[in-house]
């Protein structure tokens, strides 16, 4: 099987940062404590709204594929995803089969976050949140017509708002000292996270 390193500081492989595309194992740059961070606070937010073990499952991270015998060769890991009940995702022990009702990615530099969207749309993934911090933005895609589609970028201060039709929450990007805060609004209550 083929290998493509897309890390500028490679260290040995680990399946915990790796992907399979097409048969082409992708190790994906080593995430900052930034970037951490944010999938943390991500967490915290779906946490917050959707208990622990209840029917709508998120997680920091899993094996998402379209397939469920051989997903091996063919997967991608959002950073962050959530899966309703009636979801056509699967559970399939190791992995998802099925797109994620909602995910997130958080850029990093020299990844392929956005190459990840037609797999993505593919697999019949509704809502994608990208986070770039290169410079500073949120993206909101939906899935239309079989793909896709950016419905809303919001910049530092911009006051865009992005509303997502699967989950009950807003993102908004707000100006800040040493970087941008992310702000996530839960719509039906009003009540807004901040990091």
């Amino acid at each position: 099987m083929a290998t493509m390193i897309l890390d500028r500081n490679p260290t040995p492989p680990s399946s915990e940062r790796d992907e399979v595309w097409d048969g082409v194992t992708i190790f994906m740059p080593l995430r900052n404590l930034e970037h951490q961070r944010i999938v943390a606070f991500f967490m915290r937010v779906f946490h917050h709204i959707y208990e622990l073990d209840g029917p709508v499952l998120c997680l920091p991270g899993a094996n998402v594929s379209d397939r469920i015998q051989g997903w091996d060769k063919n997967y991608r890991e959002p950073d962050v995803l959530v899966v309703f009940e009636d979801s056509q995702a699967k559970e399939c022990d190791t992995h998802l089969c099925g797109g994620p009702d909602f995910l997130v990615e958080v850029l990093s530099p020299d990844d392929r976050s956005r190459e990840k969207l037609p797999f993505y749309a593919k697999i019949g993934s509704r809502e994608v949140l990208l986070i770039d911090r290169d410079p500073w933005q949120l993206e909101l895609y939906q899935l239309k017509r079989g793909k896709l589609r950016l419905v809303g970028t919001a910049k530092p201060g911009d006051e865009t708002t992005l509303t997502s039709v699967v989950l009950p929450l807003s993102f908004e990007l707000l100006g800040g000292k040493s970087r941008p805060k992310i702000r996530i609004r839960h719509t039906e209550s009003d009540q807004a996270w901040t990091l």
